[in-house]
């Protein structure tokens, strides 16, 4: 009797669901797309209804004999493809090319235990049109931006740039928060703080001056500050005010993919790209000791917060039984998805609670153990009560000592962890408690000045954006989908746009000239909002509230008038320097290839003379001759080495001497 074929979309599922299947159940992997547009054409008929002309990729031709082998014998196909768009738009585009004639039915599960895939199995449904037609959409889409944008860029400004719906508003963002930074000039203010004491207490409170004269404090310079400085030195101190309540903290929501990604860079130092692929092993199996290899995660793409009835009475039982009564709510917490969310989906949470991290640390690599431990934590916090807090704050009023009105006003604040809930499993925030124990003091309470503190300070620019911030940035505006956020970033790195250093970015000149060009020309697709409602068009085909074709039809049209004038008026551009060619003596320019700045003859192809990026700063090695030449990782980061490499192996993050004497450009 011939076997029923599941077909997944990574070989390393394949393992893991044929242990549970058994061997009624041929599981195979089609390793993701099989069926896409060409590479070498637009592959969209925009003149009949946006067809889309999808073939089978050509480096997959085997693994598509391969399926069709399979299938051939196969009374039953199933296909387990991501339960995702994504997914969906793979499982169906197959079936014309190895099902046809065969009975194909769609099973989803949301995570590979034995109990999720078993009932996935019994209930399978059909293909989901919506889904596939939303998600073709959205390739479509961004297939006529990037084919159409791209080339432009190649012909005009220089070869390997590219374009991009998504890509190019979250090049904007980083680019304007370094032009921000540019632009910035610092302005100088000054605070002022006093220590106090009380009469026959240890405790000092250290206050800060809020008010003077009834209005908020602005300082401005040293002369303004030195002057309140004297005045306070022959004031007296007292007590005008006290106030304490209790504040709640409320648990977090279970991890979506946006802030698992958040949450992994800030606490573990993760990039996306790390974070995501970490997050796949874990929901694909680990094997755990002699037992069948089984997921320990929930599918890791998802923008829902829903959480399965099961897993709820599993957790709160769990706190329960280990933590008592007073953490766990009278009623499960609920969380609200953001508008357009895939509610069908789940949030991402241990597929299992009642496998502890510490209980799986030997079966696991560092980095799965780190982020599964986050994981865990986040979803046990999320059904926890809230964190109390109780904040004291005293009012101190400072006055002439010979009597009159009080003119200035100071502020101490503190708080106490009163209950800390949730924070026993997840802390949130690495904030000390600040004690102050407003039984010690009472209104009218004379206070000791001990200490005047004045401190000078400057406005800092705005932080460039990390790999968290970026996210959270593009989560907040609706640009993109969480699920494309880490293969934006390495996009843009890729292409040289910006610069990773330690998770942080820095828009290159290449691309804020991309950036610039891009914003002057294709004025819609860089704008943010209109980059948002077009995310919020594409996501209604998926609900039935709009079609395919007029969704597409709709961006066209205005799209093209860009697109047209564009190239009737870009201007071909080089960023030259002041060095000519040693071989035809025409001017040297900078690019960019794939390991970062080189610069190169205009008189390309007919010259091919190249050299590397020279900083202008000697190799510190002893005994070297050669100068540091920039180069950059394939993670991004800007690093120097040696000219004269592999002779002199020097490298550093930084120039270790004075600045980079750059060529001067001209643009």
């Amino acid at each position: 009797m011939s076997k029923a074929l599941v077909i997944v979309e990574s070989p390393a599922k394949v393992k893991t669901i044929n242990k549970i299947l058994g061997s009624k159940f041929k599981v195979t992997a089609s390793m993701g797309h099989l069926i896409d547009l060409p590479k070498s054409t637009l592959g969209v008929d925009v003149d009949h209804d946006f067809e889309a002309k999808f073939i089978v990729v050509r480096d997959k031709q085997k693994t598509m004999t391969k399926l069709k082998k399979e299938a051939k014998d196969a009374q039953e196909i199933y296909i387990a493809t991501d339960p995702d768009r994504e997914g969906e738009a793979i499982g169906w585009n197959l079936i014309e090319h190895i099902a046809k004639g065969k009975k194909v039915s769609r099973v989803v599960f949301h995570e590979i235990t034995r109990d999720a895939v078993k009932k996935a199995f019994l209930h399978p449904r059909e293909f989901n049109r919506k889904l596939v037609d939303a998600q073709n959409a959205r390739r479509v889409l961004d297939r006529m931006v990037g084919y159409q944008i791209s080339p432009l860029l190649w012909e005009k400004v220089g070869s390997r740039l590219s374009a991009g719906r998504v890509q190019s508003v979250a090049l904007r963002l980083i680019v304007e928060r370094e032009e921000a930074i540019r632009v910035f000039v610092p302005q100088e203010y000054w605070q002022i703080a006093v220590d106090l004491q009380k009469e026959g207490l240890k405790d000092v409170i250290t206050a800060n001056l809020e008010k003077v004269n009834g209005e908020k404090t602005d300082l401005k310079d040293q002369s303004q500050t030195k002057k309140i400085v004297g005045e306070l030195k022959e004031s007296v101190f007292k007590v005008s005010a006290i106030n304490t309540r209790q504040v709640k903290r409320n648990a977090p929501p279970p991890f979506i993919t946006s802030t698992l990604q958040q949450e992994a860079f800030g606490k573990l130092g993760f990039n996306t790209s790390k974070t995501m692929s970490i997050a796949q092993e874990l929901y694909e199996g680990i094997e755990i000791g002699d037992k069948e290899p089984e997921g320990l995660i929930t599918y890791m793409r998802t923008d829902s917060v829903n959480i399965a009835a099961e897993a709820i009475e599993k957790v709160r039982g769990m706190i329960g039984r280990e933590h008592g009564s007073d953490y766990l709510p009278q009623q499960p917490n609920k969380f609200k998805s953001k508008k357009r969310a895939q509610e069908a989906h789940e949030a991402i949470r241990p597929s299992d609670v009642s496998r502890k991290p510490e209980d799986l640390k030997r079966y696991l690599t560092d980095d799965q153990y780190r982020l599964y431990d986050l994981i865990w934590k986040r979803f046990v916090s999320c059904q926890m009560v809230s964190a109390v807090f109780e904040q004291t704050k005293i009012e101190i009023a400072a006055g002439p000592a010979h009597g009159g009105a009080s003119r200035f006003q100071f502020g101490a604040s503190g708080s106490i962890l009163a209950f800390p809930g949730y924070l026993t499993m997840y802390r949130d925030n690495d904030d000390q408690d600040i004690k102050l124990d407003p039984s010690l003091y009472a209104e009218g309470d004379a206070l000791n000045l001990q200490e005047v503190k004045p401190t000078q300070h400057f406005t800092k620019p705005p932080g460039r954006y990390s790999e968290g911030t970026l996210v959270k940035a593009l989560e907040e505006q609706g640009i993109g989908r969480p699920s494309t956020y880490a293969s934006i970033i390495q996009t843009l790195v890729y292409r040289n746009y910006v610069l990773r250093d330690r998770g942080y970015f820095t828009a290159t000149e290449l691309g804020i000239r991309i950036c610039r060009l891009l914003m002057e020309y294709f004025k819609k697709i860089m704008d943010i909002g209109f980059t948002a409602l077009m995310e919020e068009e594409l996501d209604s085909i998926e609900e039935g509230d709009n079609v395919y074709a007029k969704v597409l039809a709709d961006f066209w049209g205005p799209f093209k008038e860009d697109l047209d004038f564009a190239k009737g008026h870009i201007q071909k551009t080089q960023i030259t320097i002041d060095k000519p060619c040693p071989e035809c003596g025409k001017p040297m320019a900078v690019k960019w290839g794939r390991r970062g700045r080189f610069i190169s003859c205009t008189g390309f192809p007919a010259c091919k003379h190249a050299e590397p990026f020279m900083t202008g700063v000697k190799c510190p090695s002893p005994g070297c001759t050669g100068e540091l030449v920039e180069r950059r990782s394939q993670r991004g980061a800007l690093f120097y080495g040696c000219s004269r490499y592999p002779e002199c192996k020097f490298i550093a993050n930084k120039l270790p001497v004075g600045p980079s004497a750059e060529p001067a450009a001209n643009p």
